[in-house]
């Protein structure tokens, strides 16, 4: 056999097995958090095929490199050589245009008829909800329009399963990314435009929201939890939250609860978190995005604790910039919330 011939074998049997291999590699990694949406089906299968085509792809680059440093490299009394005046190959170049070309000309239309079928309204556009979507540094605001035109807000995403969801996503100010990796599907939010897209929950549970575009120093703090409820109790929730913001709005944006907001557990929770970017001995929290609480609220009165927190602008610490904490402190929390968190603040931090 020729040793040209033979290399080429032995080109096709390593190029084969390492593709078994790294395909069998890569289709055993649980590159993603498990499905919770139909719409993760078709894209997870997306996925994998895109992998089991790149696969040999990057073999057959690899081998081929590998092979031909092996017999082409430099032996020792060629230093002052000059190489083969080699033409080149019409066939091969044509071929190697020619298969990556319809390769990637295939993909292409395969991917567009995915992301056409999951983006498909459902056949009865009445049972779809929609939810509004804002993003801003660094915090995410859903909004749920209701009969007569009112609108019931909240900081966290709660939707029912099994109900197709369309979002209308925004910006205030930056550019962010509206992602639940659960269900896969991921868009920019763009300040002056309106993004969308629309996803069917398929399991129930708690599924963490993250910004996937870089949006400022506290982008890995923007985060927030869709809430996946049966429809029971999504339709109990919603009823909930229309009645508690009538009651807010015909008292006059005050407190109605019985119960006194409690700061220190404000502090801790999710929809505001402090913690994530402060330190605060009494909580515990070691965040060092924005300052340590300890020493900057030492001497600081309730008032000015409350200044700090619905206007963080409005005077800033030495070696921090403006626009890293939200903005909309004021807005989320009622007033009786914004004196318990205060309250709690100076209270833990009086020297």
């Amino acid at each position: 056999m020729r040793r040209g011939n033979r290399t080429v074998i032995e080109m096709l049997v390593v190029g084969v097995v390492a593709s078994a291999i790294g395909i069998a590699i890569a289709l055993a990694i649980d590159w993603f958090p498990p499905a919770a949406s139909k719409q993760a089906g078709p894209i997870d299968t997306l996925w994998d095929v895109l992998l089991i085509i790149s696969v040999p792809v990057f073999v057959l680059v690899t081998v081929v490199v590998l092979f031909s440093v092996r017999e082409f490299r430099m032996r020792p009394g060629q230093e002052l050589e000059d190489g083969a005046p080699i033409h080149g190959n019409t066939r091969l170049e044509v071929i190697w245009t020619t298969i990556p070309a319809v390769i990637i000309a295939s993909l292409v239309v395969y991917a567009y008829l995915v992301l056409r079928d999951i983006e498909k309204a459902p056949a009865n556009a009445s049972t779809e909800m929609r939810v509004k979507v804002t993003g801003q540094q660094f915090a995410w605001e859903f909004e749920y329009p209701q009969a007569g035109g009112k609108t019931i807000k909240a900081n966290q995403l709660y939707v029912p399963k099994g109900t197709s969801v369309k979002f209308d996503i925004v910006a205030k100010d930056v550019l962010h990314d509206f992602w639940v990796p659960a269900w896969r599907m991921k868009i920019d939010a763009v300040p002056g435009i309106t993004t969308h897209y629309r996803i069917t929950p398929t399991k129930l549970g708690e599924y963490p929201i993250v910004c996937a575009e870089l949006c400022g120093l506290g982008h890995a703090f923007m985060r927030a939890t869709a809430h996946v409820l049966t429809p029971s109790n999504f339709s109990a929730w919603l009823k909930r939250q229309g009645a508690a913001s009538s009651t807010t709005a015909s008292s006059g944006g005050g407190s109605t609860t019985a119960t006194k907001p409690d700061g220190k557990k404000l502090f801790a929770s999710t929809e505001l978190a402090c913690s994530s970017c402060h330190t605060l001995a009494d909580a515990k929290a070691t965040g060092t995005t924005g300052p340590d609480l300890d020493k900057v609220l030492a001497s600081a009165s309730l008032a000015d604790i409350k200044q700090d927190i619905a206007s963080p602008n409005a005077e800033i610490a030495a070696g921090y910039q403006a626009g890293i904490m939200p903005q909309d402190f004021a807005k989320r929390l009622t007033p009786a919330e914004l004196t318990a968190l205060a309250t709690y603040l100076k209270t833990v931090t009086a020297k």
